[in-house]
Parts: C-alpha cells; structure tokens; sequence
C-alpha cells in the first residue's frame, strides 16, 4: 500500500507553494502533443528541475515553485518558473497557453499520457477521465498543527466559490460554448472524489478516510483525493485546487495573496477557540454551481445559510478583513470568460488561441 501522511508532517506555518497547469501549444496556439520533449527529454533549466511533470494528456503540463519561504518572494518564483517553462517549450519549438480549458482541443483527438498512474486513472474511472482536459491552479499553505489544518480546510469551503467565480475562465470545451464562465470546474466535477468536500471533525477523521479510500482501492494513492480543498498530509500544507489556471500572472498571485492570507486567519481563529461555521453541504454546491454559471456576475448564499451576498460584497470584507487588495483588482477587471468571449467575437479563434500564450 502506498506510504499514506502522517500528522508529523504539519511543522511549519506559513509558506508557500504554487502549483500552475498549463497547455502546450503549436505556432497558432492550437494543443499539440509535448510531454516527450518538455518532460521526458533533456533536463529542464532551473527551478524546474525536478519540479516539472505533466497531466492525463500529452498537451498539459504542470509546474511546481521551490518552497516559498515567504510571501514577498512568490512573485519572483512564481516569475522564474514561468520564465524558466517558456524558455524550455520554446527551445523545442513549443508555445505554452493558459486557461481552465483551451478552447480549441477536442478531447476525442488528443493524446493520453502513458504513464502508469494515467493509464490506471482512464481504466478505472473510464469516460469523465477520457474528457477531462482541464487546466488549475493550485496554492498549498503550510500550517504547523495538522488538526488545525483540517479545521482550516473546513472553513475555507466558505471561501472557494468566491475564488472560483474570480477565476472564471474557461467558458468553452470540446469547441463549444457552454453557457458557464467556468466549465473545468463542471468538467472535473465529472471525476470521482473532486468539489466540495464535507467537514471533518479532526486530523484522524481525515487521515481514517484517506487510509480507508486507499486500502479499499478506492484510489491508487492518496493524490487521487481532488476535492477543492485539501489538508495535504504529505506536504503538511492545506491545499485549495478551486481557480481555473490564469495566463496573466499578476491575477495568480492575487489569489497566492488572498489563500495564504486565509489560511493564516484562520489558524488564527482555530487558536482562538472558535467554533466554526456551520453550513450545509448542500448549500457550499449551491454557491459553487454558482459561481461555475456565473463567474462575476455570481451571488451567494451566506455563511448564515439564509441571506445572499453578491461577489462585490463578499470580496469587500476579504480584503478589508484581511488587508489584502489583489482580489479587488480581478474583480473590477474583465472575467477571463467575458475576455475570451470577446476576442473570439471579434478576432475568431485564431485570436482567442494567441490571446491565451504566455
């Protein structure tokens, strides 16, 4: 059975680690198959060394900072391993592009991975896994206490449908329109043990589940957990997996700005004894199904479980709560899914494909 996390592992408060999806593209932006070269070819330039891996499909690439000591430092590592992926795709005649989903790939004629975990993954889980060309963002905080974690990852859930509606960004799938400012957010629902996950009571209860999902071969390993919100128990961080992936790297690092401050608060609180937010499940997939069809233009239902709050608002008290102002500035600019409808608009796909490369 694989090695499963340990409470030991939840040591340090307060660093960071991004973790970017992106697609690997073709001189017209259109997906195009590159993991052999990029991956599995000669060793990247630094930081990506040992920090650069790929997804279920050929054309999706992933990447990973070096530890984040401290928050000022994201934006430079977040810029280097940027820089650092370019520099590598381009050298092998490749472009790189980012969104939740790239508007032109069609997963019927995309090539899968070979790796053993994907081609395990596309056997067991079989159509939702076949489609799923979905690109994310991913922000890990390391908490020092690993049943404050839990509690911290239980009242993040609160939070994600906001980050989700700010990260809007993938509007069209398999070439179409479908309707939603987030469609990687409904395609990867598809998948089992992914959205929303239910409250845990304490760093064992979570550790029991995820020991019970792997002994019972639920899961090939203990990564297979995709929920939204995650305690990681191997890095000893909790984990939000809501945003679509972002090309403009000043929005990221509005998000980076806003979990990391999250995750401190509400350590915070945990310390101080709080009790927590006691909301249905039910209603986080409401505000989440929200924020998917609406993006901007969402409202949710709030932490009393009676009244609604719009995204303004609730964006209003994150950032005057916790002295954080990123999170204004991705609202008061276009959603990337209004953008990307524009640009096809008025420039085709051509235009949409060159709008979404780094």
């Amino acid at each position: 059975m694989e090695e499963l996390g340990t409470r030991e592992a939840f040591d340090r408060m307060g660093t960071l680690g991004i973790e970017e999806e992106f697609f690997i593209v073709d001189d017209a932006g259109r997906p195009t198959s590159g993991i052999d070269e990029l991956v599995y070819g000669d060793d990247p330039p630094e930081p990506l060394g040992d920090r650069l891996d790929h997804e279920l499909f050929q054309f999706t690439i992933e990447t990973q900072t070096p530890l984040i000591e401290r928050p000022d430092d994201a934006a430079d590592a977040l810029a280097e391993v940027r820089e650092a992926l370019v520099t590598h795709a381009e050298t092998h005649g490749f472009g790189v592009a980012a969104a939740g989903l790239h508007p032109a790939a069609k997963w019927r004629e995309l090539d899968h991975a070979q790796k053993p975990r994907y081609r395990a993954q596309l056997d067991r889980i079989q159509y939702p896994q076949h489609r799923n060309t979905t690109a994310g963002l991913h922000v890990h905080v390391g908490v020092d206490d690993a049943d404050k974690a839990v509690w911290v990852a239980n009242e993040l859930r609160w939070y994600l449908p906001i980050l989700l509606a700010l990260s809007a960004n993938s509007p069209f799938w398999d070439g179409f329109d479908t309707g939603l400012a987030s469609a990687r957010a409904k395609i990867f629902e598809g998948l089992p043990n992914t959205g929303m996950p239910t409250r845990f009571s304490d760093f064992e209860s979570y550790a029991r589940f995820e020991r019970r999902m792997v002994e019972t071969e639920s899961i090939n390993d203990r990564g297979e957990l995709w929920y939204d919100v995650r305690p990681h128990t191997g890095h000893g961080t909790v984990e939000v997996r809501t945003p679509d992936a972002q090309r403009d790297p000043e929005v990221v690092l509005a998000f980076v700005e806003a979990v990391h401050a999250l995750v401190v608060d509400l350590a915070e609180r945990f310390e101080d004894g709080e009790s927590g937010t006691d909301i249905r499940r039910e209603l986080l997939d409401e505000n989440k199904w929200r924020a998917m069809r609406h993006g901007h233009d969402a409202s949710f239902v709030d932490t009393d479980a009676e009244s609604v709050v719009d995204l303004e608002t609730a964006v209003d008290r994150i950032c005057d709560r916790l002295g954080v102002s990123g999170l204004r500035s991705v609202l008061e600019a276009d959603s990337g899914a209004s953008r990307q409808r524009r640009v096809l608009d008025e420039e085709g796909m051509d235009g949409l494909c060159a709008l979404l490369r780094l």
